[in-house]
């Protein structure tokens, strides 16, 4: 057990000032890029800022203390998220009683699995299988949950499971060694009162605390890749564009945008760059002429759309480069239609769909029917309408599909963590959809080159 004791009462600013010295203490486990897995809600800030730190990933690992009839603030004991129970040595059955414990149980499940559904719409949680796995928390108390959570994790076979605290009652720590390879607990003091008399500000963490912390993109070691700009020659127009390759690319995803946006787009952009971070290139390019986007008879026009995205998408697959690389199509508002269009008139080059706030329903019912590449519809919670139109229209898509609502956005995703939420789901699935690629070089830009119809 590795414990780093202070003199006297120490106490941490914040949150992000105790993460920031647990981060020192883990540092060792820099380069191993570890899975820190936070216990919610209080541990998700800690396990943000040391995952950052470390080069690592960062999830939920999701327990729930079960509280005493007398106190629900105390813990008699917890539960993991497979409904097993761990009690307190100390918990007295006799006085609480079994019938007690499994109510309790129940309703804790119910919780646990509500946040789930919220802190990872529409993906599994991470694997801990065969990995360094790190378990913070914001502090121990009675130790409950901790204990939970490792019983939890240990069943997932990691490589290596190992736990970590700003502070902890001494009591708490003992028998950790059993359930974990290594402790880190930086201050044990031996009057200890409760986890929050150890910060000056110990504000509480609520969902959409999480929700944004969890949605947050990593931190970038490497910078990301400038963007190219290339054009698109078509018989009646051409159309500009901008292409990112990060190095060893793995797929390729192009951008059909919908009214009122395009290639200079920042929700767009952020998307883009979500992207380029999990080594996918990007394309976002511009369907319409500055003259039509004023238009809303070309706005939702989307057999033209189509047909230009179509255009783009042969080009792509001519270039000697670019079409070694699987291909995903991201559509917001009318370009999902365009873009759901193209996959059904293109399946062999289309390996995966992603919507944001679009408009299948557009595509019509014949098109939907022969969509079979998989196909993930991201939309808002608040966007009532758009969810129904896409709701009917996921039940017309044959191939593997899903439906993601992002609790408490909009139409355009303006709420903090919402379109960074709306981005990882976009990168967990093409990453998945995508992920068998054809590693290819990156490509230097080269003024005035044209390679088959694409020109740079």
């Amino acid at each position: 057990m590795n414990v780093f004791p202070t003199s006297g009462s120490r106490r941490y600013s914040d949150r992000a000032d105790a993460a920031r010295q647990l981060a020192e203490a883990l540092a060792g486990f820099r380069g191993q890029r570890p899975l820190v897995l936070a216990i919610p809600r209080g541990g998700v800030p800690i396990g943000r800022i040391v995952a950052d730190a470390l080069d690592g990933d960062l999830d939920v690992v999701l327990v729930r203390k079960l509280g005493s009839p007398a106190n629900c603030e105390v813990a008699i004991g917890a539960v993991d998220e497979q409904g097993r129970i761990e009690l307190n040595t100390d918990c007295c059955l006799n006085s609480v009683g079994m019938s007690y414990v499994r109510a309790e149980t129940a309703r804790q499940l119910a919780i646990i699995r509500k946040r789930r559904a919220i802190y990872s719409p529409g993906r599994h949680a991470a694997s801990p299988t065969g990995r360094v796995v790190i378990v913070v928390d914001d502090g121990l108390a009675t130790g409950a949950s901790m204990r939970a959570a490792l019983e939890a994790v240990r069943q997932q076979r990691p490589a290596l499971l190992v736990v970590a605290v700003p502070v902890a009652a001494p009591s708490s720590l003992e028998g950790l060694n059993e359930l974990a390879d290594e402790v880190v607990c930086l201050h044990a003091p031996a009057h200890f009162r409760a986890v929050g008399a150890f910060y000056a500000d110990f504000q509480p963490v609520d969902d959409l605390d999480v929700l944004r912390l969890l949605s947050a993109p990593p931190r970038v070691a490497a910078g990301l890749p400038a963007p190219e700009p290339v054009a698109f020659m078509l018989p009646d127009v051409r159309l500009p564009g901008d292409l990112a390759v990060p190095p060893h690319a793995r797929g390729l995803v192009v951008f059909a945008h919908g009214s009122g946006s395009g290639r200079q787009s920042p929700r767009n952009r952020s998307v883009a760059q979500w992207l380029q971070q999990a080594g996918l290139a990007t394309l976002l390019v511009d369907l319409l002429t500055p003259e039509e986007e004023q238009s809303r008879a070309s706005v939702f026009d989307i057999a033209a759309l189509a047909d230009r995205l179509a255009a783009v998408v042969a080009q792509v697959r001519n270039d000697p480069v670019l079409g070694q690389l699987p291909l995903g199509l991201f559509g917001a508002s009318t370009g999902t239609s365009a873009a759901l269009a193209v996959a059904a008139s293109r399946p062999r080059d289309i390996a995966a769909v992603v919507s944001r706030s679009g408009r299948p329903d557009l595509a019509g019912p014949g098109t939907l029917a022969r969509v079979t590449a998989p196909t993930l519809l991201i939309v808002g919670g608040e966007d009532k309408q758009i969810q129904a139109l896409n709701r009917a229209a996921q039940k017309r898509i044959p191939g593997k599909n899903e439906l993601v609502v992002v609790p408490g956005a909009t139409h355009l995703f303006p709420e903090p963590g919402a379109l960074d939420a709306a981005s990882k789901l976009a990168c967990d699935w093409f990453g998945c959809w995508l992920g068998g690629a054809v590693r290819a070089p990156r490509r230097k830009p080269a003024a005035g080159r044209e390679t088959g119809r694409l020109a740079s």
